[in-house]
């Protein structure tokens, strides 16, 4: 298990001492995410299993107290209504996917209460940024799906927010999204009446190797493509580290101690494409993710991702994903049907 943090944020997340249990309450957005609501419980049914005790209660929340459909398309009955919801010793949002940009202002007002009242309060996902629309965030330090960090501090650009897989500032916590939760409730059993052991333990019931919170989120293709040859991941860092002024082949060769003949000899062999072909791919990744997740204009999204000019910039776009980047953008608010026709 990692240290525990120097702000004291132990006792904000151990409840109300004593025996009794410490209860969570997990706000379930319409379009939630399955596996952020499942790694939070799932770790605390576990320790209340270790610990042959009930260290932890939990239940479901939705605003109106009415059945919401996860991203995948499941359906799930809460057990209260959120306004209904009392003696909570915390409450966690699990963020939807995309993040909707209306509709939360009953969410928003009844964090704001919770906060008001003590309560700590924890992001799954997306769920930070509700906190953060409430300004529940303002001084912590906080984390988000690495594919909504942009749009995170576009809006609240003078929030801390880290690429790391979880935080835990004093009463309130965030976690990025995948199994990203299972990490952070770990280090919440950790500080609470389980402890490290039941941590541990819990950790080892699901087999798992426990990361600490300075463990950063996996977003590079380097890590998809599974990348193990030390200069080719090297190769890739320095594309990645370099989207908005993009290094030539030659620079990127003599940065490596290679020649441009044995950079080309590495991609081919071990990705079947040239480091030029690549480096592509990842600024169009780059330039789809500002384009599906922030409001930036696209005129600044091609400057970002390192292309010459707008036409450059949409030629490459269309070639690379089979629409166009005005038409990958009208995506995200009207028919993606109509929008396909329209590329």
């Amino acid at each position: 298990m990692s240290k525990l943090l120097p702000d004291n944020s132990a006792r904000y997340w151990s409840g109300r001492g004593g025996d009794a249990p410490i209860r969570f309450g997990f706000l379930l957005v319409p379009d939630f995410t399955l596996i952020g609501f499942g790694s939070a419980v799932d770790p605390l049914r576990l320790a209340n299993m270790v610990a042959r005790r009930t260290l932890y209660q939990f239940v479901t929340l939705t605003m109106d107290g009415q059945p919401v459909r996860s991203s995948a398309g499941i359906c799930v009955q809460p057990d209260l209504a959120a306004t209904a919801a009392t003696d909570l010793d915390g409450v966690f949002v699990i963020g939807p996917n995309p993040i909707p940009t209306s509709g939360n202002e009953p969410i928003i007002q009844w964090l704001r209460n919770l906060a008001a009242k003590g309560v700590p309060l924890g992001g799954v996902d997306t769920g930070s940024y509700f906190l953060a629309c409430a300004g529940l965030l303002d001084g912590y330090r906080s984390t988000i799906h690495w594919e909504d960090m942009d749009a995170l501090l576009d809006r609240f650009p003078r929030l801390v927010v880290s690429n790391k897989l979880y935080e835990v500032d004093r009463n309130r916590c965030s976690c990025s999204g995948g199994i990203a939760p299972v990490e952070m409730m770990f280090h919440l059993i950790g500080l609470g009446g389980g402890g490290r052991k039941v941590a541990s333990s819990v950790a080892e019931l699901l087999i798992y190797e426990l990361r600490g919170p300075d463990e950063r989120q996996k977003t590079s293709l380097r890590d998809v493509s599974g990348a193990s040859h030390p200069k080719l991941v090297e190769a890739i860092k320095l594309m990645e580290c370099n989207i908005e002024e993009p290094l030539s082949m030659e620079e990127l060769a003599e940065h490596m101690q290679f020649s441009a003949r044995q950079l080309e000899r590495l991609f081919r062999d071990t990705l079947s494409c040239t480091p030029r072909q690549y480096y592509l791919q990842i600024r169009l990744e780059r330039a789809r993710q500002l384009l599906t997740r922030t409001n930036r204009p696209i005129a600044d999204i091609v400057m970002a991702c390192g292309f010459v000019s707008f036409a450059h910039f949409s030629h490459r776009y269309h070639t690379g994903f089979g629409i166009s980047p005005s038409a990958e953008r009208r995506r995200q608010t009207t028919d993606p049907e109509k929008a396909a026709k329209e590329s």
